[in-house]
């Protein structure tokens, strides 16, 4: 997002967070209600114009939210949903996209809120895990002719009772309305709102065999110091790289491991 939908989007963040703080709010609950107001404007794409129109008065358009969603959802989402649209968004969409990532904020708190923040990290890049290795899985999860409830119903197949209920129903979301984007980018997306919620940044870890806690530690200390944020590790293991650790930071890779010397030691030969 850029101009002015990132300030709404940056001020709709702390409207989120303040009313999350409530004990009293149900963030689960708001999560759910937010991804149906995120359905409908994705669905309805002249009601999001008359919302996002700048030519509009912003108390007009906070109104006709009022008016469509009262009765629908609780005060809570009406309330933050009204605020968003008396903001200025630069394209229509970015409200839909805004509305997206308080859903799922709102169901990471949730997480937190019950101690389950850190499960819900490891559970969502497991699952990218399982889905980079499965070509079964994916394309039963991306083929454009399933339903979106057979594809929740898959989804709840291989997660209920195994992964947190977070977990559950943001992986759902994103299978179910994927707005777009890919499987992968959207559980990255998620990975990196779950860190946000610690202030912490992501990391992936490759290596030939499983660290230990004690070098997972040190890992983890030694990339924050280098970063200077809390470093949440996504631990992979895959024998191809031959020894050493390869980490993944955002788009940054640092790697040492074998495989990468032996391939730039033939580089070097063939050069």
């Amino acid at each position: 997002m850029n101009g002015a939908s990132r300030e709404a989007l940056a001020s709709t963040r702390e409207r989120l967070d303040a009313l999350t703080d409530n004990t009293s709010v149900d963030a689960a609950k708001l999560a759910g209600e937010l991804a149906a107001v995120t359905a409908l404007l994705d669905r309805e794409v002249s009601l999001r114009r008359v919302l996002t129109d700048p030519a509009q008065p912003a108390e007009a358009k906070a109104e006709l939210a009022q008016r469509l969603l009262g009765g629908q959802v609780a005060g809570e989402t009406l309330d933050l949903v009204a605020g968003m649209v008396r903001s200025r968004w630069s394209q229509s969409r970015d409200l839909v996209d805004a509305l997206e990532e308080l859903a799922d904020t709102a169901d990471l708190t949730a997480a937190q809120q019950s101690g389950a923040l850190d499960s819900v990290e490891d559970e969502v890049f497991r699952f990218g895990r399982i889905l980079a290795t499965s070509t079964e899985l994916r394309a039963a999860l991306t083929d454009r002719k399933a339903s979106a409830s057979a594809k929740g119903a898959l989804v709840h197949s291989l997660l209920d009772g195994k992964a947190d209920a977070a977990t559950e129903r943001l992986i759902t979301r994103l299978v179910t309305h994927p707005r777009g984007r890919s499987l992968e980018g959207g559980l990255e997306a998620l990975s990196k709102l779950a860190a946000e919620r610690r202030n912490r940044m992501v990391a992936t870890v490759t290596t030939a065999v499983p660290l230990s806690d004690a070098q997972r530690a040190r890992l983890g200390a030694v990339l924050a110091k280098l970063y200077g944020r809390e470093m949440h590790l996504n631990l992979d293991v895959d024998p191809e790289v031959l020894g050493g650790i390869v980490v993944r930071v955002g788009d940054e890779v640092i790697d040492g491991s074998i495989a990468e010397r032996l391939s730039e030691a033939s580089r070097r030969m063939a050069g």
